[in-house]
């Protein structure tokens, strides 16, 4: 299949590592200029480098999402270097882990500006250019805590529902000028940060991390922790032309988890 992403431009955020970097990896594959950053330059430039052994082109650079002046920056090297943004796949880190009672006012600000409102003011940088150009994919990396709630993770059940609503909204707006919008879901894929839940669970209940995850793994019908590949050939899809008809949708990848009907 086609997936008609030759030449197009695509930014990628928090890509050092994890989903990100698998994400900015499968659209370099299928011909995508990539522009990827975070906060950590060797990280970065070491996946840039990963990027062009793959045969990708892609510009990296060191900013953190939750600086507006960085998130322009960003943008501002991506229309330098190849004239548009094409697709947008918002992406960060989590936030810390906690119940109710153990987050405070600067944690719950924390999480606002680290989840929901870096989203927002990437998206507002770029949509312009894709209205005008009548093309564009705007993809939400969010986590099937949206559609079921994961204990102990508050701040990004709560924050990460939000994203979700904003872009359901967003995507009734904009789809006659051939931008979609859609959110991608995981559920436990295998990365850092989904050991260092697995490692603050373990504190928690006093069990191993072996135990934490053979016990997800028995909750999981497939079986097992997904692979970050598996979650960017989602992504990859969601951004292709194949995907013009898709929008406002949350897309789980968590091997079935998922207990719901939709």
């Amino acid at each position: 299949m086609d997936l008609g992403l030759d030449g197009k431009v695509a930014i990628v955020s928090a890509a050092s590592k994890g989903l990100g970097k698998a994400v900015a990896l499968g659209l370099a594959r299928e011909g995508c200029r990539v522009v990827i950053f975070s906060r950590d330059e060797g990280n970065i430039q070491r996946a840039a480098a990963e990027i062009r052994a793959a045969g990708g082109q892609v510009e990296a650079l060191a900013a953190d999402v939750m600086r507006e002046d960085d998130l322009r920056r960003v943008v501002e090297r991506a229309l330098t270097r190849f004239g548009k943004v094409d697709i947008l796949f918002n992406n960060s880190g989590g936030p810390k882990p906690g119940t109710f009672d153990e987050l405070d006012d600067a944690a719950w600000q924390s999480a606002f500006n680290l989840l929901l409102l870096n989203t927002v003011r990437l998206t507002r940088m770029v949509l312009p250019g894709m209205r005008e150009r009548k093309w564009g994919r705007i993809i939400n990396s969010t986590s099937s805590s949206v559609k079921q709630p994961i204990p102990n993770l508050m701040l990004s059940n709560a924050l990460r529902s939000a994203v979700t609503a904003m872009a359901s909204t967003l995507a009734r707006e904009v789809a006659a000028d051939g931008v979609t919008v859609n959110n991608l879901a995981p559920g436990r894929i295998h990365t850092e940060r989904v050991e260092q839940l697995d490692a603050d669970t373990a504190r928690r209940t006093g069990r191993s991390e072996e135990e934490i995850r053979a016990s997800w793994a028995r909750e999981i019908p497939a079986g097992r922790y997904g692979r970050p590949e598996e979650f960017a050939a989602a992504a990859v899809f969601l951004a292709s032309e194949q995907a013009s008809y898709i929008t406002g949708v949350t897309l789980l990848v968590d091997g079935g988890l998922f207990k719901g009907t939709y």
